[in-house]
């Protein structure tokens, strides 16, 4: 039986363990901060399983390998919600949505009438608006527990101490996996920070089933459902390793853009404001890399939850068939 130190418990590090566990492994999660919580940028996440939205902005072999988060997700977890992704803009703004559409693919192409009726809390102001129908989303908090809780019942040891990475650590016999994040730039000098401000707001007055994307040419917006009336606002990319503050311009934009959709939102509780980085390389491509029996995961950027799943599957096929992974940054040796 393999023994496996995966260092990190955030989305990237459980969605490992859960797809060694399947092979039988000894598996002990090293984090030095008491996660699922606030430690982690996890915890932060907006939660959207939206591949084909993600085309927009990013390269082919993230939407195609993110296609595999929603199967993933629905079969290990029990909140995920697939009532797909509705991306509206402002009639100032449509121009937004026609780049929108043509970046992307998957979807139907709402006029306003098709708008309202998906969701009548928007009203009628949106004239058009693009409909992934097979996109999901959950919550990351409750799947992140979830998760880790599916573990422990499976034998997977969960210990809250820091990992030293040394010369002893490429001696051992056992395979370590290290998830760290933006932690591992001692080891990943290319990784930077992306900062992300979100808000978590409560407005029972309004009724939304999916996430709602906002465009705008500086701060897009989108709005997640999170449940009785509690929705997740977000959010910003700022190139910053910053992980504590958020700036005053960030929280108008974002509460200005709610507003934009519905005023009702303007009577809303701030519930939460959080705030932390991203780990990223340069090209915002994640990857796998093996040194000894050391092998790393990360730069999963904005897509943890989406790509976790993926990048689980290959390293369990990098493990145990010796396959090269699919993915890779060219910036993470």
């Amino acid at each position: 039986m393999f023994q496996i130190k995966i260092i990190g418990s955030g989305v990237a590090g459980l969605c490992v363990a859960k797809e060694l566990i399947e092979k039988k492994t000894n598996i002990t999660v090293i984090d030095k901060c008491n996660v699922p919580g606030p430690e982690s940028c996890s915890w932060w996440a907006g939660g959207m399983l939206a591949p084909w939205c993600e085309g927009e902005s990013t390269e082919k072999i993230i939407v195609d390998l993110g296609q595999e988060s929603i199967p993933w997700w629905s079969k290990n977890v029990k909140n995920v919600v697939q009532n797909g992704s509705l991306i509206v803009a402002l009639s100032r703004d449509e121009r937004e949505l026609k780049r929108f559409q043509r970046r992307t693919e998957n979807y139907d192409i709402l006029e306003n009438e098709g708008v309202c009726e998906l969701e009548p809390d928007l009203g009628k102001k949106f004239n058009k608006g693009l409909f992934f129908k097979n996109e999901a989303h959950l919550s990351p908090r409750d799947s992140l527990s979830e998760l880790k809780n599916d573990l422990i019942k499976n034998g997977v040891e969960f210990v809250n101490e820091e990992f030293q990475f040394d010369e002893n650590t490429y001696d051992k016999k056992e395979i370590i996996i290290d998830c760290r994040g933006l932690a591992s730039k001692d080891e990943q000098k290319s990784l930077r920070g992306v900062k992300g401000e979100m808000l978590i707001i409560e407005c029972p007055e309004i009724n939304f089933t999916r996430p709602i994307r906002l465009l705008h040419p500086r701060i897009p917006l989108y709005i997640v459902p999170r449940g009785k009336g509690i929705y997740m606002l977000g959010a910003t990319m700022i190139e910053s390793n910053d992980n504590k503050n958020i700036s005053a311009r960030s929280l108008m934009e974002l509460l200005n853009a709610a507003y934009a959709i519905n005023p009702i939102f303007g009577e809303a509780k701030i519930k939460e404001i959080g705030v932390d980085a991203r780990p990223s390389y340069p090209d915002n491509i994640p990857s796998i890399r093996r040194k000894d029996n050391v092998i790393s995961v990360n730069g999963l950027f904005r897509h943890g939850f989406l790509l976790a799943p993926a990048l689980a599957r290959m390293v369990s096929e990098l493990i145990f068939e010796n396959k090269v992974p699919e993915i890779i940054s060219e910036y993470s040796s």
